[in-house]
């Protein structure tokens, strides 16, 4: 970027708002790297402005990422895209066997898949709102100007996206009841109980697995259980992770090598949605930490 185009007080605030532009598109967007674009374009967008014109650089900038968010998030809906698309590749596999405080500290300040999954649920003026309002603390009066509307129509869509969040969301109830429905479902599998697993997955529950030649997508309890069934035969061993801050488990043939990556969100004791990956390319892009 060429000094004509923004000065160095410019280059100097922008960087110094880096951070939280990015925070905010992730929150918004889901995936790091769709967030790093979209700062991206924030930059782009502010070197094409005279900064000494604008009034408060800060406010800008959250208006400027906030439409761009916005824009990208509408770009999914047309496409048809799942979440889960953008975050697989993006996913952090971390040993789940250390229970102590430290851990769960680290699990905590994490944004988690599980919340990715409920945002993903809204649409893309009622994420904004909320996302600004309830994470960033940003008045309606500014995010009335992001949306173009009233503050009292900015606050109904943070309302209204609020208790979609709040209806989705499990009770806090710590990390070990998650993870003992996963191991009851991996049980269940192993046994070859059919019953076993329809009691630890939700009636609706989806499963999405990422192969090498596409995506295959399971509804529904009796789904997931016969296809649990029919891999339970695999030889290898299984090691309980977090992914993306949530249960799951790496599975490894016996030679150690990585054949797939689960995780599960568990809500009332119940397993609601799964993805897996079996594709060697994906698998190879993860941050597998043992």
């Amino acid at each position: 970027m060429s000094e004509s185009t923004t000065d160095h007080a410019g280059t100097r605030a922008f960087e110094a708002e880096r951070g939280r532009l990015f925070a905010v598109a992730y929150r918004m967007l889901g995936s790091k790297t769709d967030a790093e674009d979209a700062v991206q374009e924030a930059w782009l967008r502010l070197a094409r402005q005279d900064t000494a014109a604008i009034e408060s650089l800060p406010g800008w900038l959250t208006t400027v990422i906030g439409r761009i968010c916005i824009d990208m998030l509408r770009s999914r809906e047309a496409r048809r895209e799942s979440l889960y698309d953008h975050l697989v590749p993006e996913f952090e596999v971390r040993d789940d066997r250390d229970g102590g405080p430290e851990h769960e500290a680290v699990r905590a300040e994490s944004v988690g898949l599980a919340l990715l999954v409920i945002l993903d649920t809204l649409r893309p003026r009622e994420r904004l709102a909320f996302v600004l309002h309830d994470m960033f603390a940003l008045s309606f009066d500014a995010i009335a100007e992001i949306l173009d509307t009233s503050p009292d129509a900015a606050k109904m869509l943070a309302s209204r996206a609020r208790r979609k969040v709040q209806n989705s969301r499990r009770p806090t109830q710590g990390r070990r009841p998650e993870r003992a429905a996963v191991d009851a479902f991996l049980a269940a599998a192993r046994d070859g109980d059919f019953a076993g697993l329809l009691r630890v997955l939700d009636p609706d529950v989806t499963w999405r697995t990422y192969t090498a030649r596409g995506v295959i997508i399971r509804r529904g309890a009796d789904a997931v259980a016969g296809k649990a069934l029919q891999g339970s035969h695999v030889r290898g061993t299984t090691s309980p992770v977090l992914v993306g801050g949530e249960p799951g488990v790496v599975a490894r043939d016996l030679n150690g090598k990585t054949l797939a990556v689960m995780v599960c969100i568990v809500v009332d004791d119940r397993i609601v949605d799964m993805v897996s990956v079996t594709d060697p390319d994906r698998l190879a892009a993860f941050d597998i930490t043992d």
